[in-house]
């Protein structure tokens, strides 16, 4: 295998594989550098008790709580696409409010250097690539659109037609999800229970890995190198050019070279391979590598009719945003409210051990399963470091509470208004951190940011980062469609820079 490339990217997920796609015509000797391998298509892949119990998917490393919580087992997913191969697939836009500075109970969400209107195009873009399915007028907080949806509604199914229905009665303006599955036709999607948290058996769900990496790999130009550990990025001795990245692969070490380096690796990890790189972190003068780092606050809701079961199979098609701007007797963002797929009682019996394995199949046979997000406001003590032993340590205090406990209220609520008597409540912690973000920011102040608009280095002309890293906030929407968007946008410009 050759060392000397135009471009190495480092991970494969929604940034560097959307990225490989992008630029996998434009003539450059690219390079995937990805740490693990292809997720293996399995019976495991749909059995609750292999992926919920067993963990089979998650790393087995361990992450350090700096809060004094001892090891934690973080929710991320080393294989080609990265967490990509078990999301839920949701992938909304932001809103347009999400780029400007906004006003939250417990401080500002920062403005953005660019606007909802520059990222538009791409948005639509990534929406074609990840076969996005959707339905435009119904959420009035939607942002303007230059193109209808590349794909249909996703359909609910009745249970949860009926509780559309229901919401409306209430006066709330409940949307079809955009959801990213194939079920165009002729297309592999068969609308099963095992999509959100689970790899998918027939690759149809809209990940990295089948929507971009092996698209890219299509073109000579691009070689993946699976199983790979990205080690440390070099720098030339001036510190101000990246001359090669040290990697590790099957036990050797060696070293490959380029012109330009992606930096691809999760919020998490790039933070931690730009810290191991130099004294202090490489392309740290502002100080900021690491920090602000962010993952939503979330909590899971399930409302039980106890008279009723609910027969749904491919749950998550419905969402409100009623909230998102402003709450019930509340002045400030609230956050979205949207269906996650079927919760199976195998799935409540990893999060609670002890409870009679009967009753959590007859809980988990009549609910309805929400995620209540809120955002969680960039906070600079709110960081990623590396210990000495290159082990990588959270520092996470979570910050706008208030606002979410203000939002768990109103889904509450509005679940016992459509008929649900019983609704439990869980809020997630420290490991659930698929929605990690912020430690990368990009400005158009070198002393404030590490990153420039077209997440280009301040400190270093060859280096980028293309992942979550980037947000200067979290908004309170997944943000896979936004890592896609950028990653397109930032391709145009690398390619009109080369």
């Amino acid at each position: 295998m050759k060392h000397d490339y135009d471009i190495v990217i480092i991970g494969t997920g929604a940034g560097g594989g959307t990225l490989a796609y992008a630029l996998r015509e434009a003539g450059a000797r690219i390079l995937l550098i990805e740490r693990g391998d292809y997720l293996p298509q399995e019976d495991e892949n749909w059995r609750p008790e292999a992926v919920f119990q067993q963990n089979r998917y998650k790393t087995k490393e361990t992450w350090e709580d700096a809060g004094g919580g001892g090891s934690f087992k973080p929710g991320v997913h080393y294989y080609v696409g990265g967490n990509t191969k078990v999301y839920g697939a949701a992938l909304p836009r932001f809103r347009r409010e999400d780029f400007d500075a906004l006003e939250h109970e417990g401080g500002t969400s920062p403005a953005w250097p660019i606007s909802y209107d520059d990222l538009e195009p791409y948005y639509a873009r990534a929406e074609t690539i990840y076969r996005v399915h959707g339905r435009p007028g119904d959420d009035p907080t939607e942002p303007p659109r230059s193109a209808p949806f590349p794909y249909p509604i996703v359909p609910h199914e009745p249970v949860i037609a009926e509780l559309d229905d229901a919401f409306r009665r209430q006066g709330l303006h409940p949307f079809y999800l955009p959801i990213g599955i194939d079920l165009r036709e002729g297309g592999r999607c068969i609308r099963c229970k095992t999509c959100d948290g689970f790899p998918c058996q027939v690759d149809a769900k809209s990940d990295a890995d089948v929507c971009c990496v092996r698209p890219a790999l299509e073109s000579p130009d691009v070689t993946l190198m699976p199983r790979t550990y990205a080690r440390r990025l070099r720098a030339d001795a001036a510190g101000k050019r990246i001359e090669a990245v040290e990697v590790e692969r099957d036990g050797e070490r060696f070293e490959v070279r380029a012109d330009r380096f992606v930096v691809s690796c999760g919020a998490v990890n790039s933070a931690a391979l730009l810290l191991r790189s130099a004294e202090g972190g490489l392309a740290n003068s502002s100080g900021m590598v690491g920090r602000n780092y962010m993952v939503h606050n979330n909590s899971a809701l399930m409302a039980v009719k106890p008279v009723r079961r609910n027969p749904a199979v491919f749950q998550k098609t419905l969402s409100v945003n009623d909230f998102y701007l402003e709450g019930p007797g509340w002045p400030y963002p609230l956050g979205n409210l949207q269906l996650i797929g079927k919760v199976q009682g195998a799935m409540l019996k990893a999060a609670r051990p002890a409870g009679p394995t009967p009753l959590l199949k007859a809980i988990a046979n009549r609910s309805i399963d929400w995620w209540v997000m809120s955002e969680d406001l960039p906070d600079p003590d709110n960081r990623i470091t590396v210990t000495s032993e290159g082990r990588i340590r959270v520092h996470w205090k979570q910050n706008n509470m208030a606002t979410h406990r203000k939002l768990v209220e109103a889904a509450t609520t509005m679940m016992k208004r459509a008929g649900y008597p019983l609704v439990f409540t869980e809020p997630m912690g420290i490991e659930t951190n698929s929605h990690q973000c912020g430690t990368l920011r990009f400005g158009d102040d070198p002393a404030t940011s590490v990153l420039d608009p077209y997440c280009r280095a301040h400190d270093i002309a060859n280096l980028y980062v293309m992942d979550s890293s980037f947000l200067p906030s979290s908004a309170a929407m997944n943000p896979v469609l936004t890592i896609a968007a950028q990653a397109l946008r930032v391709a145009e410009h690398m390619v009109a820079e080369a």
